[in-house]
């Protein structure tokens, strides 16, 4: 097993293009060549975690949080960062970061604390746009099927929740072969009309090459036509936050104490109950308050996420509640979604949930 095929795994659910601007995510320490030896799934990187995966064997930690977060002038051990870099280049162990492309999945981080709470209906609070492609291709009638399929296994013909989607339209194309060519029809020299299908799909943009590559490849044609457009339609399953409901109302104390008891927390920090019952609950695991007039704007009853800052809790306006449930509370079930995602694809192979609990933040009760 190399740590490259752990990655490849990773990356299908996640990719790293799908990370924001200011990010670093990926492979930060270590060669993607390595033989791994058992990967060891964190929420944050540290030094005491890097031990930990030494003495449990495994070289390769897969952390939502990167550990170099900014770029690095010296590493001489005066901070944990530092440290935690030295440490794990000195043990030959690799650290991946899979961060804010986890966030913004649908059924990445914010979809396990959906999970947690039982929400339904699941949408992306606030989508991205300029991440998906079309691609319009011209292949014979007998052959469309075959080349569905071919685009639709590399990943093309996914919208929401239905796949395999595509639209055809008949008619004919022309062309004429010169000389040392060898055409699938016609004859050299002499113009051929064709009876083919015109095919249109969508696909993510980050997947160019592999659909270009699995079109050529299953195409009969020795010369393939195809165009591919950018598109500025948002990609309804990739972007930040979710809104989502309950399966039936709850009373804003009761659905607090729900939240308490499902992140086991010692407190929450909330804007003023409004008096009304709950039903739409949006959420952005870690530091959410970007995404507070996103949940206005949804008519979310809770927004519940973490490091808001005193004069943000204001912007809730009497609309709706602001729920601080601190950001290692409400990232903690990260850590199982990648060891599932692992454990699925690797069922015979050492992935193991660290044991040291990183969050720096305590409470004196």
């Amino acid at each position: 097993m190399k740590v490259a095929e752990i990655i490849e795994t990773l990356e299908k659910i996640s990719p790293t293009v799908y990370q924001e601007s200011y990010d670093n995510c990926g492979l930060i320490i270590g060669k993607s060549e390595w033989e791994c030896t058992g990967v060891l799934c964190t929420l944050d990187a540290t030094e005491e975690v890097i031990l930990e995966a030494k003495t449990k064997g495994c070289n390769l930690v897969v952390a939502h949080h990167p550990i170099i977060f900014s770029g690095l002038k010296k590493i001489n051990g005066k901070n944990y960062v530092e440290n935690a870099v030295i440490t794990s280049i000195k043990n030959d162990i690799a650290v991946y970061a899979i961060h804010t492309n986890l966030d913004n999945v649908i059924n990445g981080v914010n979809g396990k604390i959906a999970d947690a709470l039982g929400l339904i209906n699941r949408r992306i609070l606030l989508t991205k746009s300029s991440q998906l492609m079309k691609l319009f291709t011209f292949v014979p009638v007998e052959y469309s099927e075959k080349i569905k399929s071919a685009l639709f296994e590399a990943g093309g013909g996914n919208i929401g929740n239905y796949s395999e989607c595509s639209f055809s339209a008949e008619g004919t194309g022309s062309f004429k072969a010169g000389e040392n060519t060898n055409p699938f029809v016609g004859e050299i020299g002499q113009r051929h009309h064709e009876k083919e299908l015109k095919i249109e799909i969508i696909f993510p943009s980050y997947l160019q090459n592999t659909i270009v590559e699995a079109l050529i490849t299953a195409h009969p044609y020795e010369e393939v036509a195809y165009d591919l457009i950018a598109l500025e339609n948002k990609f309804e399953a990739i972007g930040s936050g979710l809104i989502a409901e309950l399966p039936e109302p709850v009373d804003e104390s009761a659905f607090l104490a729900q939240i308490k008891s499902s992140f086991r927390l010692k407190a929450i920090k909330h804007t003023p109950l409004l008096g009304k019952k709950v039903k739409k609950v949006a959420i952005c695991g870690g530091s959410g308050s970007f995404l507070i007039n996103n949940a206005l704007a949804a008519r979310a009853d809770f927004y519940i996420s973490a490091d808001v800052k005193y004069h943000e809790f204001f912007d809730a306006e009497g609309k709706m509640v602001i729920a601080d449930i601190g950001h290692w509370e409400s990232e903690q079930f990260t850590t199982d979604l990648l060891i599932g995602v692992l454990k699925a694809n690797f069922p015979t192979f050492a992935v193991l949930k660290s044991e040291v609990r990183t969050n720096p933040v305590q409470y004196f009760l």
